[in-house]
């Protein structure tokens, strides 16, 4: 496992970090939005039941979603792409089951802001995509669909499926990732992030072989980060620990490499 500080956020992490805290605070105290993290937190995370339609079915969930899950997602996922270097030459991201826009936003913006798209299929999740790409100055639409018609890539393209494929049926996540290989032969980067438990990821190591062999690479991460303060107090207020951040990742450069 890497264990590495987590990179710098871009300069507009904080004022998004604002944006995000004048959006979904002007309606909730921040007693509810904590009180709806400990419930996503055990639905979204722990059991994984439901799926993101249960995870965001209350407007205390989804600011939770939003203000917690939004921006660690975000540092991951740009932690990984600085270390790794993935995204150059890239003329769009596709960010698949991209919940807020968060992961897809991080790697647009440590990759030179190429244009971004994002495919999801709660319509809360493509307006907030939709919010965060503007927020953050990108490129961006998004748009509800399914996943299983993503449409074709190639050299120029990028695809991310961050937090995804675990919360997928086996038929479809087996599905997805074929798919997700077929388009690195095809000449696109692909990145794959993941929880780093194998409990709750038990296809992993054959997927990260499959990947090893498409000329792709596997690697587990441990940043430590320094949260924005809300997001701290989220953290603390619920009863978690998030003082570092793990995670899985696959990643094949395609034509890239």
């Amino acid at each position: 496992m890497a264990t590495v500080p987590g990179h710098s956020a871009p300069p507009v992490f904080d004022a998004w970090i604002q944006a995000l805290e004048a959006r979904h605070l002007a309606d909730l105290r921040f007693s509810e939005v904590t009180r709806a993290l400990r419930a996503l937190s055990s639905v979204y995370v722990e059991r994984r039941q439901g799926g993101l339609n249960k995870a965001l079915d209350s407007a205390g969930k989804r600011a939770a979603f939003a203000l917690f899950y939004g921006p660690l997602h975000f540092i991951t996922t740009y932690s990984i792409v600085r270390a790794i270097g993935a995204g150059a030459g890239a003329r769009r991201i596709m960010d698949l089951g991209c919940g807020t826009g968060a992961a897809g936003a991080a790697w647009a913006l440590a990759a030179d802001a190429p244009a971004i798209t994002g495919i999801d299929r709660h319509p809360w999740a493509v307006a907030e995509a939709r919010w965060t790409y503007e927020a953050l100055g990108l490129r961006g639409s998004a748009r509800r669909d399914d996943l299983t018609r993503l449409p074709p890539t190639g050299q120029g393209d990028a695809v991310l499926a961050a937090f995804l494929l675990n919360e997928l049926a086996d038929a479809a996540r087996v599905a997805l990732f074929r798919r997700l290989l077929d388009e690195a032969r095809r000449g696109a980067q692909v990145l794959i992030v993941e929880p780093i438990s194998l409990r709750v990821s038990p296809w992993w190591r054959d997927a990260a072989s499959e990947m090893a062999a498409a000329g792709g690479r596997a690697d587990e991460w441990r940043f430590a980060v320094d949260l924005p303060d809300r997001v701290r107090l989220l953290d603390k207020a619920a009863g978690l620990d998030h003082r570092e951040l793990t995670a899985r990742s696959l990643y094949c450069p395609g034509a890239a490499g």
